[in-house]
């Protein structure tokens, strides 16, 4: 009986290392090697959905817990990148006219492969982690120019331009403190992943790949059974796609050509190491940031710029936060904190319930949030007693000290030079922005800058007060003294180019034609359109 008993544990320990091994295998496969993501498959779908480790797994992996291949042999990270061979063109013609505008700007790409420094080894090192051609490490150049906090009227944000469903469907978190849109570690891991699902899902083509990360993989699939139901090819060089992913892909393809050969095509790439510049650091608890500028002497600049994903003037209220510092000052940091009274690192108002008050208006007066407030408090519900004594975190410094918190860039990209006279219009049942633009002839941007309108696709409100900046026009008797010399008065608009813009679009929202677009601006037929560019238009006052 009882060897009868030991041979039993004999076998259920067996069973239980081998079980562990195939564990401890599959673990050490899944950074070698990506694991194939759970995709649904089929002629139209769009569903990509997250392997399991994705959504469910806690644990944050340190990006320089240990040397990266790419450390070993070259010194410049661009060089290094330069030796991928994975995307390319069919020939030059393919990205001729965008090698052309990188040589007409020779200062662009001197600038953006300046801003890249702190970031692209962590975003390199991720793709190559993954098995991804290491070329995809210049994707933010087209999506972002590397700028963290770009943002677009689209409601993209961060390196990879994350929009709020595609980053919530990866896991990208966004609330009071933090969107993780805009977080180097994050959002990399994020566009990796779904870069890997569509990879999969046009079974391995990485320029479809490419194209669907940029107009969506439903529009692209589509595009390829069209194209295969009438024989043709369905490539992404023979596919029909909006005008702006037909420039998406060739542009991607010339920074890498540009990459490779910057002495060719007169481009200065500004050199950066082959080395990790900076450190993960795991905060327990919330911390001021303004602490974490006196302990390391960093500026609040360069605080913000380290980690984009930082809302307000404090790190978020989670179980563990990573904290991204330069290496040189992770040590002086961690030494500070250890010393520094843990009751001390987050500032607290006790406050008393007064008469009017209520969780929205003492969330904005104390620059927090109500979640956050009804958290700390145990608040159930929205409703708060007369005379009820609650703690309220509040910034050791003044608002406009934590210079890059979302409210001080919501303030300066809605800053505008306003020009003419002020005039204010209450909204009306049936207004919406672009009817009373078109009633005060000015740009439906303008309209928002001037108003903050941060998310102006929820709509007006009824009885709602716009302030509107108008340009003093020409009186009514000095037009008809105009219309009857027969003079032409034409007034010039500047606008710049949107995602999602194309010539047809723009000429339809200011009523001219494409030819004159192209005429005014110079644009050739076969070139696609630059967010951000400037366009001419002329509208004529008197016709």
């Amino acid at each position: 009986m009882c060897r009868g008993i030991k041979i039993l544990r004999i076998l259920i320990l067996l069973l239980f290392l081998l079980l562990n091994g195939c564990v401890l295998q599959d673990a050490i496969s899944s950074f070698i090697k990506p694991a194939t993501p759970a995709i649904s498959v089929s002629a139209v779908s769009t569903t990509l959905t997250k392997p399991k480790s994705f959504v469910s797994s806690k644990k944050t992996v340190t990006l320089i817990a240990k040397p990266a291949p790419l450390e070993a042999g070259e010194e410049d990270l661009w060089r290094y990148i330069s030796k991928g061979n994975t995307l390319k063109a069919r020939n030059h013609r393919d990205i001729y006219w965008h090698i052309k505008w990188f040589k007409d700007n020779p200062d662009y790409l001197t600038r953006v492969t300046k801003r890249a420094g702190p970031y692209l080894y962590l975003v390199a090192q991720e793709v190559e982690k993954a098995g991804l051609p290491i070329e995809l490490a210049l994707l933010p150049i087209i999506e972002s120019a590397y700028y963290p906090f770009s943002y677009s009227h689209g409601t993209a944000s961060g390196l990879w331009q994350f929009i709020p469903d595609t980053g919530k469907l990866y896991g990208l978190k966004k609330n009071y403190w933090v969107d993780e849109r805009r977080s180097v570690i994050r959002s990399t891991r994020a566009a990796v992943l779904y870069l890997k699902n569509l990879h999969t899902l046009f079974k391995g083509d990485w320029l479809l790949a490419i194209a669907s990360y940029n107009s969506g993989p439903g529009r692209v699939q589509r595009a390829v059974k069209k194209n295969k139901a009438k024989g043709r090819k369905a490539d992404f060089w023979n596919i029909s796609l909006p005008a702006e992913t037909r420039g998406y892909v060739p542009r991607l393809l010339a920074v890498v050509e540009l990459i490779k050969n910057p002495k060719k095509y007169g481009q200065t790439i500004t050199p950066i190491t082959s080395k990790p510049q900076l450190e993960s650091v795991f905060i327990y608890s919330q911390l001021d940031l303004s602490l974490i500028s006196e302990w390391t002497g960093l500026s609040l600049d360069e605080i913000y710029t380290f980690n984009p994903d930082l809302n307000r003037w404090a790190t978020p209220d989670t179980t563990r936060y990573e904290l991204l510092l330069p290496i040189q000052k992770v040590a002086e940091f961690k030494k500070a904190r250890a010393s520094y009274p843990k009751q001390n690192q987050l500032r607290y108002k006790r406050y008393t319930i007064k008469s009017g008050d209520s969780l929205n208006r003492l969330a904005k007066k104390f620059n927090s949030s109500v979640a956050y407030i009804k958290s700390i408090n145990n608040i159930k519900g929205s409703h708060i007693k007369l005379g009820q004594k609650i703690i309220i975190p509040i910034p050791r410094k003044a608002k406009d000290y934590y210079s890059l918190s979302k409210e001080q860039r919501t303030a300066q990209r809605f800053s505008s030079k306003k020009h003419g006279k002020k005039m204010t219009h209450i909204v009306a049942k049936g207004e919406s922005l672009w009817v009373i633009s078109k009633r005060y002839d000015v740009p439906v941007d303008s309209m928002i800058k001037w108003n903050h309108l941060s998310n102006a696709k929820k709509g007006l409100q009824i009885g709602q007060k716009l302030d509107i900046w108008q340009v003093q026009k020409i009186k009514a008797s000095k037009l008809k003294n105009l219309t009857k010399t027969g003079v032409n008065v034409k007034r010039t608009i500047s606008y710049r180019i949107r995602s999602g813009d194309s010539l047809s679009v723009i000429a339809h929202k200011f009523g001219v034609r494409v030819s004159q677009l192209r005429k005014w601006n110079k644009l050739p037929t076969n070139k696609p359109l630059k967010i951000g560019r400037k366009l001419k238009i002329i509208k004529p006052i008197v016709k």
